[in-house]
C-alpha cells in the first residue's frame, strides 16, 4: 500500500471525520520548506527565513530530535526555491506532499506568497503558522481556512503605529506637518498604504506626495527626486528589502532632510546598518524587538553561532517562534494535523519572543509595529502589547 504523509492523512481525516495517525515508524521526519532563493524577495528570505529553518532543524536535532508519541525523530530538510512566484510556491507544496512525502511543511515567505498558497495548505490540511505575512485579512482567512494563523500582525495596526509615532513627533514639535508616502505595488505595500493615507489625513497631516512602484523596480531615483521636490517633513515607504536599500541610498544622494524617515521590510536587517553606518541613527521602520530581552539575546547569539549571520530585529525571531509553536504542538499531540491545529488554537506558547498565542480569528494580537535605530540597535518603539518599548527620537541629518 502506498505510504501517505501525515499531511495527506490529516487532510483525509478532516474530510471523513476519522482521527489521523502518525506518518510512519521512521526515525527521520522530512521537513519541507519553500521560499525565494531567487527573484525580488530572495534577499529578504535569505535574512529572515532560510537561516531560521537551518537554526531550528539543527537545534532540534542537537537535542535528539522531536519527541513524537514517545519516539525521538530527527529532522531532515527538503528545500525549494519558489523564485518569488506564487505559482511556483503552490507547485512546490504539492510536490512536497505528493512526491517527497514530507512529514512537516513550513509556511512560505512574504505576505503575497502566503496569501496565494493558503488554499493549497488548506486542501492538504497542513497547519500554516505564517511568520512573514502582514495582512488585515486574518478574519477572512480564518473563516475560509481555519488552518491558517497570522503571527506578524495586520496592516491596520502596523500602519497606524507609524501614524501614531509620527504624530507624537509632530506634537512634540520635532517634525512638521507634511508627509510623503510611497509603497511597493503588491499585497503588502498596497494594504499598508491604503490604511496609512487616510489615517495620516485624519491625524491632521498634509499628504504632499504619494506614489507606488512595481515589485522588483530597479531604479527608484525618480521616486526620491519627486519626494525631495515635494519638501516633506516626514517620509514613509512601505517597501520590501531591495527598495528599502535603494530608497535610503537615493534619499542620501538627494540629501533629503526630514525629521522622520521610515522604510519597511529590511530596515531591521543588520545589513542595513552595515550598508549605511551611523547615518541610520533615528531611522524608523516596520517591526522591532525588545532588544534587551534575555531570551532574544540568547536566540540571537545561537543564530549567529549556527548560521554565521546575525538575525534581523523583527521577523527573524518571529519566524523561529512559529517553528517553536509547531514543535511544541507536535510533541503534545503527535503528527496529526487536525489535532495540531486545534492545539495551536487552544494554547499559549513560550517562545524566543515571549508568549505567543492566537485569538478567535487565529491572529496574534501582540506584536511590534514600529522600531527605530538607536545607538546601533533597532529597538521597538511601538507595539500592540509587547513589553520593552523605548522612547522615539527625532532623526538627525544624514551624515
Amino acid at each position: 500500500m502506498k505510504r501517505r504523509t501525515f499531511a495527506q492523512i490529516a487532510a483525509l481525516a478532516l474530510a471523513t471525520g476519522f482521527a489521523a495517525v502518525p506518518a510512519s515508524a521512521q526515525d527521520t521526519l522530512k521537513v519541507g520548506a519553500v521560499a525565494p532563493k531567487t527573484g525580488p524577495l530572495a534577499g529578504g528570505a535569505a535574512v529572515s527565513y532560510w537561516p531560521n529553518v537551518k537554526l531550528w532543524v539543527e537545534t532540534v536535532n542537537a537535542r535528539g530530535g522531536l519527541n513524537v508519541d514517545g519516539k525521538q525523530m530527527m529532522l531532515e530538510v527538503i528545500e525549494y526555491d519558489d523564485q518569488t512566484n506564487p505559482g511556483e510556491t503552490i507547485k512546490a507544496v504539492q510536490r512536497l506532499v505528493e512526491q517527497d512525502q514530507a512529514d512537516i511543511i513550513l509556511p512560505p515567505y512574504s505576505t503575497g506568497l502566503n496569501l496565494a498558497s493558503a488554499p493549497i495548505y488548506h486542501r492538504y490540511g497542513i497547519p500554516m503558522i505564517t511568520s512573514t505575512a502582514t495582512t488585515d485579512k486574518a478574519d477572512e482567512l480564518s473563516a475560509q481556512f481555519p488552518n491558517v494563523f497570522i503571527s506578524l500582525g495586520g496592516a491596520q495596526p502596523i500602519a497606524l503605529g507609524a501614524v501614531e509615532v509620527l504624530t507624537e513627533l509632530r506634537d512634540r514639535g520635532d517634525i512638521g506637518n507634511k508627509v510623503a508616502i510611497v509603497n511597493v505595488a503588491d499585497a503588502f505595500g498596497i494594504e499598508l498604504a491604503n490604511v496609512a493615507k487616510p489615517a495620516f489625513a485624519d491625524a491632521g497631516f498634509e499628504l504632499v506626495y504619494e506614489s507606488s512602484y512595481p515589485l522588483g523596480s530597479q531604479d527608484l531615483s525618480p521616486v526620491m527626486k519627486a519626494v525631495k521636490s515635494a519638501d516633506p517633513d516626514a517620509f514613509v515607504a512601505f517597501s520590501y528589502p531591495p527598495d528599502t536599500f535603494a530608497l535610503t541610498e537615493q534619499a542620501q544622494i538627494e540629501d533629503l532632510q526630514v525629521g522622520a524617515f521610515y522604510t519597511a521590510v529590511a530596515t531591521a536587517f543588520p545589513s542595513y546598518a552595515g550598508r549605511f553606518g551611523e547615518s541610520i541613527e533615528g531611522v524608523l521602520g516596520i517591526g522591532g524587538v525588545n532588544a534587551d530581552d534575555e531570551a532574544f539575546q540568547t536566540y540571537a547569539a545561537r543564530h549567529e553561532e549556527v548560521t554565521g549571520a546575525k538575525p534581523d530585529y523583527w521577523a527573524s525571531a518571529m519566524v523561529y517562534s512559529t517553528f517553536e509553536v509547531l514543535e511544541q504542538s507536535i510533541e503534545a499531540v503527535g503528527l496529526d494535523n487536525a489535532a495540531i491545529i486545534e492545539h495551536i488554537k487552544a494554547n499559549a506558547f513560550d517562545t524566543v519572543i515571549g508568549t505567543l498565542d492566537f485569538d478567535e480569528n487565529n491572529n496574534n494580537p501582540s506584536f511590534w509595529t514600529v522600531g527605530q535605530w538607536q545607538d546601533g540597535v533597532f529597538k521597538g518603539v511601538a507595539s500592540t502589547g509587547r513589553e520593552g518599548a523605548v522612547d522615539v527620537v527625532v532623526k538627525g541629518p544624514w551624515k
